[in-house]
Order: C-alpha cells, then structure tokens, then sequence
C-alpha cells in the first residue's frame, strides 16, 4: 500500500489534518488502534478557539457546528461569594464557542467516509519505520495481518500513549514535565447549565467548573487529591461540594441530577521537543499536555494541525521546504504561551497542599488584580479565544 501522509490516530486532530489535505488532493491513510465507536464514546472538553473553529470552516465540515454550538462572548470567575464577568467580545472583539469534541469527531469522521478516504480501525504493533530517511514507511497488524504502508511523511496524532514520540530517539528528544498535586473529578448530567458562560471558581475548599455542553447537558467539575476514587464520591457528595465552592447565587440555582458520566482526571504539563524527526512530526497529546484549566488541550493540538497542514500544501503545491523545516520552532513557540497560560490559571484557581498564608494573599491578590484591572483581563481574554497562528 502506498500513500502521501499516513496519519496515525484517528482522534480529532488527525482527522482534522486529513480533512484538509484531502481538500487539497493530498492523499492520506488513517491507523486508529481502536473502533469508531470507541473514539466516538470519549468525553472531552467542547471549549473551541477561534482558530479552530476557522479551520473547521475550512475543511467544509463547520455546518451542524455553526448551527447547534453556544457562542460564548465571555466567561466567569469567582471566589468565594464574589464573581466577575470577563466579557471577550467587549475587551479584544472576539469569542469562543462550546460544540462537544465528540460531536466534532461525529463530523470530520462523516465528512471522511463521504469522500472515501481511508482509516483503518483496530490497528496494533504499529512500527514507523525510516522515519529520518526520504522514504519513510509504516507497519501494523490488521486483522491478523501484518501490512505495509509507504508514504512521503507520517504525521503522529496518537496522543502521549502512542507510538510517534517514542519513534524520536532518546538522544534527540527531550521531555519538560510538571505534574500537579490534585486532579479534576467530573461528571456529566442530563441538567440545564447554571448559568449562560463558564464559571471558574477559586473557594477556600478547592477549585470547581461549571460547564456545559449544550441546553440539557451539563459538564461539572471539583478539585479533588490524586488518590481519590470515583466510587467515593455518590452523585449526592458531588453536588453538595460543588455548591459549597460556587457563590451562594449559583448554589441556589443549580439543577442537580443523576450523572451520566463520572471520572477523575490528573493534571499535569507536558511538552517533548522536537516536534519533527525528519519526516515524521508530531501533534497534539503526542508531543504535549496540558491542564484543562483554560481549554487548550484540543486547541493546541488544532494549532499543530495549522503548521503541519500549511506545511505540506507548501511541499506539494510548491515544492518548498521551509513551511517542514520550521514547522517544530513555529508550533512549540505557540505551545509554549499555551502552556504558560494554562499553568498561570491552574496556579491562580487552585489550593496547593503546601500553600502558605501568604501565598493565599497573593492568589487573592492575583484575582482581584484580573477582577479590576482591564489590561489584565485582556491578555486573559486573548489567551483565552486562542492566540493567533
């Protein structure tokens, strides 16, 4: 078998990616080591950057988006019973929208089998092979059979569990890690949202989240330690802490229920440098994590997919190299401000273990400083829509 860019995961970014290169003639092979289904039943967050949803336009899949999504022009902070507005689209003109990851899945996977291009599900032992060479090639067993596939380029979507950053030898790569002292324990239910933008809650008992995915679902979250179960914590104990970490207004008007979906999710920062090994190139979770504080998880990997994208088009269409050669500098540049920003808001939000009285003071201090003071809260809202490609 052969192939322009084999695309191996068969998530959002990778889908995205050979959206739009199929849009452009480029021919692609999807490997996804699990079903349709599978990918399809994960839950993820549905905060999406202007950037991305620009792209999404692009790759002619945007229309149920634009028709069913919630425009956001803003979101909330609170602490402890004070909140504010941070209005985006008064401070930089600009918003973001909440359309869930996996209903932006559902689309590029439909828009994928449309046009006939090719994922291969359920893939293993995949191997990228030559990857430092001009002809490149990539080996998996599918059904029992061991299958080759040969290709001008890979790109690596398959997340921080894959393959594609291990192919990148020990001496070349290297890791930045920070790993957080607490995760998020959330649920999903069949609710109203408690109110019309995200709240962001800093409380003297832990951080919270309300979200949301669409009219009558709710997404929810609690700071909770890395030790905690699911199972400790009934639908009653979650509700009852999240009221007590949101000002008493929005406690008195969350609709509770029963969940639907309850899991905890660690926090930590991640980046691997490079992002490119001769012809492979990462994106996403296989080259970088962030905490979900600030939705920049799908969003970065969304502005990997934009360097990449641009950078191939300029290969085929132009026979140009530059756009490949710069593409790790240009997308770890904008990493790196992701980053930045989702560590600031973890470290504002949050109670840390080893918090001394005075660093309280100046988390409090920090907040009313982004609570009164407009050129702080303009750079919170530029960070916030998505810095620009």
């Amino acid at each position: 078998m052969r192939t322009q860019v084999v695309i191996i995961g068969g998530g959002p970014s990778g889908l995205l990616l050979g959206q739009l290169l199929h849009r452009k003639g480029i021919e692609t092979v999807i490997l996804e080591r699990k079903t349709r289904d599978y990918v399809l039943a994960r839950i993820r967050a549905g905060i999406l950057e202007t950037g991305l949803v620009n792209m999404m336009r692009e790759a002619g899949v945007s229309e149920r988006m634009d028709r069913e999504c919630f425009v956001h022009h803003g979101t909330c902070i609170s602490y402890e019973n004070e909140m504010f507005d941070i209005d985006f689209h008064k401070l930089i003109g600009q918003n973001v929208i909440v359309y869930g990851q996996t209903e932006l899945t559902h689309d590029l996977y439909d828009a994928r089998e449309a046009v006939g291009a090719k994922t291969i599900f359920e893939v293993e032992d995949v191997k990228i092979c030559d990857a430092d060479r001009d002809a490149p090639y990539v080996t998996f067993n599918s059904g029992g059979v061991e299958q080759r596939i040969d290709c001008d380029f890979v790109a690596g979507c398959d997340g921080f569990h894959g393959v594609s950053r291990t192919t990148i030898p020990d001496t070349v790569r290297k890791d930045f890690e920070k790993v957080f002292p607490f995760g998020w324990l959330g649920i999903l239910s069949e609710t109203p949202p408690v109110h019309d933008e995200l709240i962001y809650a800093n409380s003297n008992r832990g951080f919270a989240l309300c979200s949301m995915r669409n009219e009558n679902l709710s997404r929810y979250y609690v700071q909770c330690a890395l030790t905690d179960k699911v199972e400790n914590w009934s639908d009653e104990d979650f509700w009852d802490e999240l009221k007590r970490r949101v000002p008493e207004a929005i406690a008195d008007k969350l609709v509770t229920g029963p969940s639907i979906e309850k899991s905890i999710a660690p926090l930590r920062s991640f980046v691997s440098e490079p992002m490119r090994w001769g012809r492979l190139f990462l994106c996403g979770d296989a080259a970088h994590i962030v905490p979900p504080t600030g939705a920049k998880g799908l969003n970065t990997a969304a502005s990997d997919v934009h360097y990449l994208y641009e950078a191939l088009v300029q290969f085929y269409q132009d026979n140009e190299t530059n756009g490949i050669d710069h593409y790790s500098q240009k997308a770890l540049a904008r990493v790196w401000k992701a980053e930045r920003f989702s560590w600031a808001t973890t470290n504002l939000l949050h109670r840390f273990p080893d918090q001394s009285e005075f660093d309280l003071k100046m988390q409090r201090a920090e907040i009313e400083s982004l609570h009164y003071n407009e050129v702080a809260q303009k750079w919170f809202a530029q960070n916030y829509v998505g810095l620009p490609y």
